[in-house]
């Protein structure tokens, strides 16, 4: 553990923002739709959130390249603040939006900062042990601040400090760390085509979960909301599709290693249609039956990406992986740009179900574009398959953790 310590500052940091990210989402969708907000108002907020991460991920290597790690952070984290508290003065859509614009950018370099710099203080033999720990953040953190909602309230301007503090707060461990700043990263290079040329599944699986993802993420607690539930289990229910969708992601991954990804991909999105067309159809204002289908929901919907990126990176060359994933974050990006909106849009028209029928109906256009890939090119050989890795959609730069971490072919050779 001593080659770890000095890592400890950001991943504490790290978990308090994971938390505020997640508090943040579902705070706006619950205390937006108490103000009278419409849904299609609440998604277009998740739209701009998603356009601003998407420009964060961009733009945020030439700022650190400009001052540095703990400037850059710093920065972002009291915008970041700041647009917390512009919320609880300023209760307007307008104003909701443009703030939520300005959070996706800044958490966008926020968490690009803390995993460039994890990236550049972690050794190889320790990745896989710094990849679980971040991942076991990621799942507390964002779990556990689900729950501050009912225990502070919705009502009033408390909650929005408790967000505030939250972020600030972030700024103790990376400023009193005893890390020295590190260099900034190289830009990576992107290559949209090629990334498509690839592997047209995988392009096409990243879009699709990011229009479902990030519906689900910017539209659940208004769903929950509108069955009739309390605020605490609203929260319940976005912590239970998390944690469906991290317990099942390695037997999945697992699976997939040793058979055609592209049927366990197939399985899988068709497991997770099959799960929101029960939640749509069939749940109705049960509250027992509404967790135990979300929590099927989130088991098949959340690892959809990582198997895509996976099935992906079987196809590429060993020196393009963070190329790669970075653009299959992109592909998310465009996707969840588009996807709360459209959602939002639907459940206005139709009702909080019509925000599951929805996702079925995208999952039902990717089954079908997998069944016509899988006619078109055979699998990728068993000799050249990579091993899983559960990927993060924090930033760019998490490819280059998880790129040693987890990128070795089926006999061990690092890729």
């Amino acid at each position: 553990m001593t080659s770890l310590r000095p890592l400890i500052p950001i991943l504490t940091a790290a978990g308090i923002l994971l938390g505020g990210n997640g508090l943040q989402g579902t705070l706006i969708a619950l205390r937006g739709a108490q103000e009278g907000f419409s849904p299609a108002a609440i998604g277009f907020m998740g739209t701009a959130y998603f356009a601003g991460f998407l420009i964060g991920c961009l733009v945020i290597v030439r700022m650190l390249r400009a001052v540095g790690h703990i400037r850059a952070f710093s920065a972002l984290a009291a915008i970041a603040a700041a647009g917390t508290l512009l919320m609880a003065i300023a209760i307007d859509v307008t104003m909701w939006t443009a703030v939520r614009f300005i959070s996706g950018f800044c958490f966008a370099g926020l968490f690009t900062v803390m995993e460039s710099w994890l990236n550049s203080g972690v050794a190889n033999a320790d990745r896989a042990r710094v990849l679980a720990f971040y991942r076991i953040i990621d799942l507390g953190a964002v779990t556990g601040s689900q729950f501050l909602i009912p225990i502070v309230g919705v009502e009033g301007f408390p909650i929005f400090a408790v967000m505030a503090i939250m972020i600030t707060l972030s700024l103790v461990p990376v400023s009193l760390g005893d890390r020295s700043n590190p260099s900034p990263p190289e830009d990576v290079k992107l290559d949209l085509k090629r990334a498509w040329q690839i592997s047209p599944v995988a392009a096409i699986g990243c879009i699709a979960v990011g229009v479902t993802n990030s519906a689900f993420r910017t539209l659940s607690p208004v769903y929950a909301q509108d069955i009739g539930m309390s605020v605490a289990d609203v929260a319940t229910f976005v912590s239970v599709s998390i944690i469906g969708g991290v317990l099942i992601q390695y037997p999945l991954g697992y699976a997939s290693d040793r058979h055609d990804r592209r049927i366990v991909l197939l399985v899988t999105t068709g497991l997770a249609m099959a799960a929101a067309l029960a939640l749509g159809l069939f749940a109705g204002g049960d509250r027992l039956l509404n967790f135990a289908l979300v929590f099927v929901f989130g088991s098949f919907a959340m690892p959809l990406f990582s198997l895509s990126a996976a099935h992906a990176n079987d196809r590429a060359a060993k020196n393009e992986y963070v190329m790669l994933n970075a653009a299959l974050m992109l592909f998310y990006s465009f996707g969840a740009i588009g996807g709360p909106f459209a959602a939002a849009t639907v459940m206005q028209w139709y009702g909080p179900q019509a925000l599951f029928l929805f996702s079925a109906l995208v999952y039902a256009i990717f089954i079908t574009l997998i069944l016509y890939r899988m006619r078109r090119r055979a699998p990728a050989p068993s000799t050249e398959r990579g091993r899983f890795t559960a990927l993060l959609r924090t930033s760019t730069i998490f490819a280059r953790l998880a790129q040693r971490g987890g990128s070795k072919d089926t006999n061990g050779r690092e890729r």
